[in-house]
């Protein structure tokens, strides 16, 4: 028994002094402005990561990509739906307890709630600098919240039913007859993404656009992701609204579907992140922001087919470059104000 014990007091002591070199020899390679967050970080040991905007395994493979580039820093993912986020951390407010640290949602309402509230720590990260101009002006202009992580929302077409010539090429061809019967779309009552679309489509064509859009008799289901369902399936052959990210996914797996970026914008909503001010681990909160803003989180997400937020890695496979198209985007005013009133209009227009 006791060489046994001496045996596995020599293996800890060699993980341990390993897992010391490979800080040490990560810390040698980071940037200043890291390599000093990182030092306190390892002190914390872990960040609490509310995740409601990826899929929980680009959550999963950014929380590993993170450890990876700082040994001793560990990311424990809690990923669900941006509702079910906001509903956890409001139970951790109302309980008095302090478990999340860094807050992400698609939802733009819950960070400027969060903020008014005094909830939020103000940090700039470094890293952000490199992100697109428009993605940092989407950002808080007192750095409460930031964005790394956009929906990009677009028409898509079943390549067997649709031949590209006679596709639609903007949001107001949808409304041809000759797609009766054909479309797929998302409730905005269910989804805050098509929550969004619908606000900008009624501000700059009226709410008669969805009156138009109604006699096409368009499938509508909950989720943005459920046209692509549709189309996967041969129900629909025009998916409207639908997120890139999944329909690239889709046609990764070899199903027959094409993006089309409509000439008349096509549309982006900026999700926010936020570090709590009782964040139990702040230093790695602050570290988080660092890597959720720098090139290498956008290197791993990019092979899920999320948008890249930076110049300096490229976009997913089969999308094309945000510089490259015309990007239409709602103001956080007009998503909190907006999404309620076109809830009711759209019960009103389409029964449902």
């Amino acid at each position: 028994m006791e060489g046994i014990s001496r045996r596995g007091l020599l293996a800890s002591a060699a993980i341990i002094a390993g897992s010391g070199a490979a800080a040490r020899a990560a810390a040698q390679e980071l940037p200043a402005h890291e390599r000093e967050l990182y030092e306190a970080a390892r002190r914390e040991g872990q960040v609490t990561w509310y995740s409601g905007q990826q899929s929980a395994e680009t959550s999963e493979a950014v929380g590993r990509a993170f450890g990876e580039r700082y040994p001793g820093v560990h990311v424990n993912v809690v990923r669900s739906t941006s509702q079910v986020a906001f509903q956890r951390l409001s139970q951790d407010i109302r309980a008095g307890v302090a478990q999340c640290d860094v807050f992400s949602s698609t939802d733009y309402s819950h960070s400027t709630f969060l903020k008014r509230q005094g909830r939020l720590m103000a940090y700039r990260p470094r890293n952000a600098e490199g992100l697109m101009e428009f993605v940092r002006k989407a950002g808080d202009p007192d750095d409460q919240f930031h964005v790394f992580y956009i929906g990009v929302h677009l028409i898509s077409r079943h390549t067997r039913q649709v031949s590209a010539e006679e596709a639609p090429k903007s949001w107001q061809d949808l409304l041809d007859p000759k797609w009766r019967g054909k479309l797929a779309v998302g409730h905005p009552g269910f989804s805050g993404a098509i929550g969004a679309w619908a606000v900008l489509m009624r501000k700059m064509y009226g709410w008669d656009y969805f009156t138009k859009l109604e006699r096409n008799q368009p499938q509508i289901g909950r989720s943005s992701i459920d046209p692509v369902t549709a189309l996967n399936a041969g129900e629909r052959s025009i998916g409207v609204a639908v997120p890139s990210a999944t329909a690239l996914l889709s046609i990764s797996r070899g199903n027959p579907q094409e993006l089309i970026y409509p000439t008349d914008g096509t549309v982006v909503i900026p999700s926010p992140s936020c570090i709590q001010k009782n964040a139990p681990h702040p230093n790695a909160a602050k570290l988080f922001m660092e890597f959720a803003t720098g090139p290498e989180y956008f290197r791993t997400t990019r092979r899920y087919f999320s948008e890249s937020l930076r110049s300096d890695v490229p976009p997913p496979e089969g999308a094309a470059p945000l510089s490259a198209i015309k990007i239409i985007m709602p103001t956080p005013q007009e998503v909190e104000s907006g999404v309620p009133e076109v809830k009711e209009q759209w019960r009103d227009t389409f029964g449902i």
